[in-house]
């Protein structure tokens, strides 16, 4: 399984890539204004990666309800399928941005938000979220995992 991480965004699309190790890793951000251009790219990535799934974080209130984003992540993941002919698995995503973020000096953010760095590291966080429900853990070492 080839999978990428997805942070969307109407500005940044933050990216992600996992595949059967179960790590996620932070690929550059699509941060081109023009919403065409950061399609494109989006789709150049899945092709080059041999991307088999994609991930996208569902932005729900904390709640539990679905907004406008989330709603809009949805018309988005259906355009995925669609077009790219992947599934397309929503994570809940609650709080991710959040704790990407906080990863980084206070006096950074500004700048680090605006080259995508944050809605990568987003990415990454839903990405290993999804990964560590589907891959299994390794076993100890001298055991054998159960067949």
């Amino acid at each position: 399984m080839r999978v990428l991480g997805i942070d969307y965004g109407s500005r940044r699309i933050g990216l992600s890539y996992g595949d059967e190790l179960g790590v996620a890793t932070p690929l550059p951000a699509l941060i081109a204004k023009d919403a065409g251009q950061r399609w494109a790219a989006l789709a150049t990535v899945v092709r080059h990666r041999g991307v088999t799934d994609l991930v996208m974080g569902h932005p729900l209130h904390m709640d539990g309800t679905a907004g406008p984003k989330a709603r809009e992540v949805e018309a988005v993941a259906e355009r995925l399928r669609r077009e790219l002919g992947l599934p397309v698995h929503l994570v809940d995503e609650r709080l991710t941005s959040h704790e990407a973020e906080s990863t980084i000096a206070k006096a950074q953010r500004r700048n680090v938000r605006a080259s995508g760095i944050v809605d990568s590291r987003a990415a990454t966080l839903i990405l290993q979220d999804f990964l560590d429900q589907r891959v299994p853990p390794p076993a100890p070492a001298g055991e054998h995992p159960p067949p």
